[in-house]
């Protein structure tokens, strides 16, 4: 029997991981490290990977910033883990989204947390881990920071 998913992880912390120049590197590294070894089931969602890509690639966020290879090269080897799994939307996950958003009265750029956020509950996680306080705004998924 599967154990199902109950766990994701989101971009700043797959960033830290990566970024030696980052203040939580370390920290990050060794987090992503021991998740990716160990035998708990966890997830990182779709956007997520989009986002690590965007910002570590681009030029204006990181100097130098991480070349295409090596940044598509770090999020392959999470994927090897064989406790990971990708999640992303699906049929019902607008509806998720449309809740949160409204309840919540997320507009402009908070809608990639919506996103993030509905991906999550849609398929069944419980927890986020983030260094990111915005998701506290959605009551459904625990957020929590594993680096303090």
């Amino acid at each position: 029997m599967v154990t199902k998913i109950m766990i994701a992880v989101d971009t700043n912390l797959l960033l830290y991981a990566h970024r030696e120049d980052c203040e939580f590197h370390g920290l990050a590294l060794n987090f992503m490290q021991q998740f990716s070894e160990g035998e708990n089931r966890w997830s990182i969602p779709w956007p997520c990977i989009h986002e690590f890509l965007a910002i570590t690639t681009h030029p204006r966020i990181f100097d130098p910033p991480s070349p295409s290879n090596l940044a598509f090269d770090c999020i392959g080897n999470w994927l090897q883990s064989p406790t990971c799994e990708l999640i992303g939307e699906d049929q019902g996950y607008f509806e998720v989204l449309k809740r949160l958003s409204i309840q919540g009265k997320i507009a402009g750029p908070m809608i990639h947390d919506a996103r993030v956020a509905a991906i999550c509950i849609y398929n069944g996680i419980k927890e986020l881990l983030t260094a990111d306080r915005d998701f506290s705004r959605f009551s459904e998924l625990k957020s929590r920071n594993p680096l303090t």
